[in-house]
């Protein structure tokens, strides 16, 4: 039986959200896979590394990390049974044998005490009901002078690509869908600096990585993914039809400036944060 604390967040990634993710990795990584030059870089991982992997959702950075700890492991922890569907078949048809990937949730699973060399996150940690309790727990499972490298969100601007874009959306967007709680829980860089100290961690460095996000092959496909967003279409879920169709149409219109031969191209910002398990 799984060890759960963060119930309400299990029970939404084990529903229509986390399906939602499983069934679109390509668009979801598409938004992220700009920040994994900065991540990865920041996280140093050797060959014979021990990596873990907090919020690993698809798998995409446990592979990446697995590619990079060619002697070692990586181990995909996620609360997100469809998303670990996912990544374990994707783990398959790319062949890759170091990874693994567990049912979990990270604030109070026993990964064993200094098992791992390395600990990211690309976003996964924002949802801890508890981040001192869920950091605590991997600077346990941290050897002393491993390392933790971790991406999180940063407040957004009205004057940001993606928030011109999706002007339309802005009356709409009311409250966090079930599974998107917590999303915005550390994006105070002094409350992140606390939580961090407070878990034990030290060395703790910040700084704002700025990304191309990709969001679709072109203007009608990304706005037909952004109006799917879970929360998008959790507060979206009381319109009827046409008027999705209409926010969904103004949304085309205002992305056809991005439009790029590689897709919908957008500027982007994510916080990496740093630290060390002394």
């Amino acid at each position: 039986m799984l060890d759960i604390a963060n119930t309400q967040q299990a029970e939404a990634w084990n529903g229509w959200e986390g399906k939602l993710w499983a069934d679109n990795p390509r668009y979801y990584n598409g938004m992220l896979d700009g920040f994994n030059d900065a991540l990865f870089t920041a996280a140093a991982i050797q060959a014979d590394d021990q990596v873990l992997d907090v919020g690993c959702g698809t798998g995409r950075t446990t592979l990446l990390a697995a590619g990079r700890a060619s002697r070692g492991t990586a181990l995909g922890i996620d609360l997100s049974a469809p998303m670990l569907e996912r990544a374990r078949a994707d783990a398959a048809a790319q062949g890759v044998h170091n990874a693994v990937f567990e049912q979990g949730d990270a604030q109070v699973h026993a990964f064993g005490d200094g098992k791992y060399d390395v600990a990211i996150s690309r976003g996964g940690v924002m949802f801890f009901a508890d981040l001192v309790a869920g950091f605590a727990n991997i600077a346990r499972a941290l050897r002393p002078g491993g390392r933790l490298a971790i991406i999180t969100s940063v407040p957004s601007s009205p004057d940001g690509d993606y928030a011109r874009a999706t002007a339309a959306l802005r009356d709409h967007m009311r409250r966090p869908s079930p599974a998107a709680q917590g999303m915005m829980s550390m994006t105070d860089p002094t409350r992140i600096h606390q939580v961090l100290t407070d878990a034990g961690f030290t060395g703790i460095d910040m700084t704002i990585v700025e990304a191309m996000e990709n969001l679709g092959r072109d203007a009608t496909e990304a706005a037909t993914h952004i109006c799917a967003m879970g929360p998008v279409r959790y507060n979206l879920s009381h319109l009827d039809e046409p008027a999705i169709a209409t926010l969904r149409d103004t949304i085309r219109d205002a992305l056809r400036p991005h439009e790029t031969p590689d897709g919908v191209q957008l500027r982007g910002k994510v916080r990496l944060t740093t630290a060390t398990h002394p």
